[in-house]
């Protein structure tokens, strides 16, 4: 594929939106073509998911759908926007994608995470980011950007959240190359400035 694929990951409240759309925007002065999306979502059909999971009211929903309604929603967007844009030789820039999955429903939730690898091989087509920038920052300082208005996921119990955080840090030791973690500033503009060097390196 021409395009180059950058994905965001990180805990709660670690700032990857803000972020994320910085980064486009910097991009997008650069010259780039840019496509920025946020998951679960990005399609009409993926919005609609992402309701049903970030709903807290959704107390009786299993961690096995949970795990196969993110799936379904990033089947969408991967055929919908993140495929063409690719061949096209775009830049597309996501908020979380498969690694998230890892782990949060597989670290997080003690699903397989062999299992979770095989079904989001089948539902990307096996498209995967070049490079993934893991905003990190300890758990309790990201809740707190949180308590006020929490969703299903955020809700969850701070050992949950731990285990999340130790998921996404063993997936970078696995993966050197194309995780690269960013401590999160207390200056947006530093994390920005770590970000943008990472990203030139990436898509020059």
């Amino acid at each position: 594929m021409k395009g180059k694929f950058i994905t965001f990951e990180g805990p709660e409240g670690s700032g990857k939106s803000t972020q994320s759309k910085l980064l486009c925007s910097y991009l997008r002065k650069k010259g780039f073509k840019v496509i920025f999306l946020r998951e679960p979502g990005g399609t009409v059909i993926s919005e609609k998911i992402r309701k049903i999971l970030l709903d807290a009211k959704n107390h009786s929903l299993t961690k096995e759908a949970e795990m196969l309604l993110y799936m379904a929603a990033r089947c969408q967007v991967v055929e919908q926007i993140i495929r063409p844009a690719l061949l096209k030789g775009k830049i597309v820039v996501c908020d979380r994608f498969l690694d998230s999955t890892i782990a949060y429903q597989g670290y997080g939730l003690g699903i397989d995470i062999k299992l979770i690898r095989s079904i989001g091989n089948f539902v990307t087509g096996r498209i995967k980011p070049g490079l993934t920038i893991l905003m990190d920052l300890p758990v309790k300082r990201g809740l707190k950007h949180r308590e006020l208005s929490k969703d299903r996921i955020e809700k969850r119990p701070v050992a949950y959240h731990l285990s999340v955080r130790k998921g996404y840090l063993k997936l970078a030791a696995q993966e050197p190359k194309r995780i690269k973690i960013v401590k999160v500033e207390n200056d947006k503009n530093k994390t920005q400035g770590k970000i943008r060097e990472l990203a030139e390196r990436y898509v020059i």
